[in-house]
């Protein structure tokens, strides 16, 4: 027989799990012993198991430089401001901090907001929430995208269930102001990425109101790869012994090693011709050209799509609907070869694998934006190549580029492979006008921004050939652009008014000089004025020729320089935005809209006013606008900075509803004062229009038949059997006698109401009783009347 061997099982025991309190203990007591030159993995730094499964997951095994200087301090809960070249991994170094900070606090959804994660675009935003998302799956903790363009209703009922906020700063600041379940009371950390573009003007009056809100009492994590170090700044984010951390300070360059840099020197009009052939030679080349306006993104990307040059084509811009943005960014990751059109939105933070190009079209502002746009290619330790196109006016940029140790090389165009476009642009405006439109637009756009810039040195927007540009683009006609002729204008007036100004003081010294030269010959002039003279104007015959005189009385501005034209060029341009004053007017600054608020402030003048006065000159006061009571007058007038007075302000209401109420008794009578009369007026208007119906108007088919009731007329009777018989023409007279006499008998007959209405007529009626027969008119003579009735007893 065959036996089987049995199975045993051996039943070990099983290590028991520490809790959650014990583990978060020794992660605290092992941040203090955090040495980062003995770090080479994650696992070295003592990190919470969900976080090491997320990075392995997601094959983030070696930090960087960055990462491992700054995560230390970080996990201590010490302010940071960390510097690093572009493409170093800044994301992960406050991420893992913030989920770490989160864990061994315990939080819970329940508990709201802890981290607060600024940024200055949209894109840079998503990028870090998939960032976090990535990292952070093992996590319990809740995150939010909070930016705009999206779901306002979305995010303001679930605002108060984020643990991590991911936004951008005019989105955050309209929470703050509108949404009641956003509460940052028990925020702990607060980190601005891309933090030197948050801090600067474009964002000053927003980040000031987000900061104000914010409790003092917080970590403060910054990071960029240029790094502000302005006091200022610092003073206003309430940082506490901030760790500067800038690992890359030491090195040779600024910019990363695999990076190529080179530029090149080109004319404005020849500009888009080099960016069709750079691209046509680079088709399966994945390149990034910024530049410096939304709607010149706009309208190079569309006629670049009617040329066809045989790559794909996208374009990234502020204006965009945030959904397509979104899309072209999701587009652009995705593929191999394709050539994206964008803005400065592109140029901060964003990882866009695999770029070989970057193309600067449009030259930067200064050196910080010129790092962070050629940052987009050769990250994390890859290659990549970035080229500058500058005007020959825009040369100065080399010096910031120099002094910020950026290596760059020239490069020349080759001619042979320099394709114009000019005509095949002509012929496409031409036929499309919507086309033509947007290249306008993008003209002026150029213009306007080359205009606005503050480094009047680089940017000189009197250097620039505007037609050659304009034709250069496919118009044939350059547009008209406005604010530049009036500063055009402006600078002439300045110079000729200058010139004016020197011409009328060279005038009066003249004549100064012509009248003292006179009292000197003159004998009969006082010796104490003419000794005061000489005094005044320093003429002392000490054996001074007249050409060392001349010298003597040139004037010697030591107190005040007449700017010459390049000085007044700065200064204007200086003042760009401020061109609502007056440039006509010699030694004014331009008046602004501010100044003039403040000037009716201290006047006293309230604006959209109106003052209505009587007869005599006294205010006619509009007692549904202004307010009547002396109380409320004297309140008004008085100038309390400690805020509203609740007692007082309830006296001045009694008040001013006692005026209310008489002013609703007033116009209720009023109403029926008007009411009323409009009843007389219909009331009279009937009695008129009945009195005014004369006899044609009475409708008199209702009686009967007067013949029929009383029987014929007697009289008319014996009247036709007297008379003998006549004419024709005398029987037809009879008849009309006899339909006269039927109606008089029709009116007596009449009712009382019928009898009082025609009575009351304006028209002088017979009465009604009285009958009169009135002889018959035949129309002749009373001679030729005698002969016929002669003629009438003959016969």
């Amino acid at each position: 027989m065959v036996y089987k061997k049995r199975k045993i099982k051996v039943f070990r025991p099983r290590k028991k799990k520490e809790s959650i309190d014990v583990v978060i203990s020794k992660l605290k007591q092992d941040y203090e012993k955090i040495d980062p030159s003995s770090i080479e993995k994650f696992d070295d730094f003592p990190l919470s198991a969900p976080t090491i499964k997320g990075l392995k997951e997601n094959k983030y095994l070696i930090p960087t430089e960055i990462q491992r200087e700054s995560i230390g301090y970080s996990l201590r809960g010490e302010d940071i401001l960390g510097a690093a070249k572009t493409g170093s991994g800044k994301t992960l170094a406050f991420l893992i901090p913030v989920l770490e900070l989160l864990y061994c606090n315990k939080w819970t959804r329940s508990e709201g907001l802890a981290a607060l994660i600024i940024t200055p675009t949209r894109e840079l935003a998503y990028q870090i929430f998939e960032t976090l998302r990535k990292i952070g799956i093992h996590h319990e903790f809740s995150a939010g995208l909070i930016i705009g363009g999206k779901d306002l209703k979305f995010e303001r009922k679930r605002l108060d269930q984020c643990n991590i906020m991911i936004c951008t700063p005019g989105r955050l600041l309209q929470h703050m102001d509108e949404n009641p379940l956003f509460d940052c009371s028990n925020m702990l950390v607060l980190v601005l990425d891309e933090a030197d573009r948050c801090l600067d003007m474009g964002f000053e009056s927003t980040m000031n109101s987000i900061i104000e809100n914010l409790p003092p009492e917080r970590q403060t994590i910054l990071f960029s790869a240029t790094q502000t170090k302005s006091v200022r700044d610092l003073a206003r984010l309430s940082l506490s012994n901030p760790h500067f951390i800038s690992v890359h300070e030491t090195s040779e360059y600024s910019t990363p090693a695999g990076l190529v840099q080179s530029y090149m020197v080109c004319e404005l009009h020849d500009k888009m011709s080099l960016l069709w052939s750079f691209i046509k030679n680079h088709l399966h080349h994945k390149v990034l050209v910024f530049m410096s306006s939304c709607k010149q993104v706009k309208y190079f990307y569309e006629v670049l799509c009617k040329l066809r040059p045989g790559t794909s084509l996208l374009a990234l811009y502020g204006t965009m609907h945030q959904t397509k943005r979104m899309a072209v960014y999701e587009s652009f990751c995705r593929k191999q070869r394709a050539v994206l059109f964008a803005t400065d939105i592109a140029a901060r933070g964003l990882d866009f694998p695999a770029v070989n190009w970057v193309v600067q079209l449009d030259c930067p502002e200064n050196a910080n934006e010129y790092i962070h746009r050629a940052g987009r290619t050769a990250r994390f330790q890859k290659s990549g190549e970035s080229l500058l196109v500058i005007l020959p006016s825009e040369t100065p940029i080399l010096e910031q580029l120099e002094s910020k140790k950026i290596p760059i090389q020239e490069i020349k165009v080759n001619p042979s492979k320099l394709t114009s476009v000019q005509r095949t642009l002509e012929a496409t405006l031409a036929k499309d006008h919507i086309l033509k439109e947007s290249a306008q637009r993008a003209f002026v756009a150029y213009i306007k921004s080359v205009f606005l810039m503050k480094d009047k040195k680089v940017f000189n927007v009197s250097a620039l050939d505007t037609d050659a540009f304009a034709r250069s683009l496919g118009l044939a006609v350059p547009p008209r652009v406005r604010f530049l002729q009036k500063w055009k204008k402006s600078k002439e007036a300045k110079i000729i008014a200058k010139e004016s100004e020197d011409l009328t003081l060279n005038n009066d010294l003249r004549n100064k000089l012509n009248k003292t030269s006179d009292y000197e010959n003159s004998e009969d002039e006082p010796e104490s004025d003419h000794s005061y003279r000489k005094d005044s104007y320093k003429f002392h015959d000490d054996g001074i020729s007249d050409e060392e005189n001349d010298d003597l009385l040139t004037i010697k501005r030591k107190d005040h320089n007449i700017p010459d034209n390049n000085d007044d060029i700065q200064e204007n341009s200086n003042n760009e935005e401020q061109i609502y004053g007056d440039f006509n007017k010699k030694n004014k600054k331009p008046l602004t809209k501010a100044a003039l608020a403040k000037k009716m402030i201290k006047k006293k003048i309230k604006p959209n006013q109106k003052t209505v006065f009587d007869e005599i000159g006294e205010v006619v006061l509009d007692k549904t606008k202004t307010k009547v009571s002396d109380l409320a007058r004297e309140y008004e007038n008085s100038y309390d900075i400690g805020g509203i007075d609740i007692e007082k302000a309830k006296q001045i209401l009694r008040e001013e509803d006692k005026f209310d109420k008489q002013l609703f008794r007033e116009k209720v009578k009023a109403k029926h004062r008007e009411q009323k009369r409009k009843a007389k007026e219909a009331k009279r208007a009937e009695m008129e229009d009945a009195s005014s119906d004369d006899d044609v108007s009475v409708d008199l088919s209702w009686l009967p038949d007067p013949d029929k009731v009383y029987g014929k007329n007697n009289n008319s009777e014996l009247d036709n059997d007297s008379q003998p018989e006549s004419n024709s023409n005398y029987e037809d007279e009879d008849d009309d006698d006899e339909d006269e006499k039927d109606e008089e008998l029709s009116q007596i007959h009449k009712p009382t109401k019928r009898k009082l209405l025609i009575s009351n007529s304006n028209k002088k009626r017979k009465k009604l009783n009285e009958i009169e027969d009135e002889p018959v008119d035949t129309g002749l003579s009373l001679v030729e009347d005698e002969e016929l009735a002669l003629q009438m007893l003959d016969t």
